[in-house]
């Protein structure tokens, strides 16, 4: 399935590949598209939006609908 988060907070590359990272520790196999300067995150994963959520926010970012 296609998710897509609206991310505040990404501000460099290290914020990407942290989210990215996060993603990826629950879905090896996710395709991760960040758009930083949209605040867009797209993840195509097997996991439930509300679990790649909190992953990223567990990373300290925030998620907003």
């Amino acid at each position: 399935m296609k998710h897509t988060f609206n991310v505040q907070g990404m501000t460099c590359e290290h914020c990407e590949k942290a989210v990215s990272r996060a993603i990826r520790q629950l879905d090896r196999t996710a395709e991760v598209q960040i758009d930083r300067a949209a605040n867009k995150v797209e993840v195509e994963s097997t996991q439930a939006a509300e679990v790649l959520k909190q992953a990223i926010v567990d990373e300290g970012y925030t998620v907003s609908p």
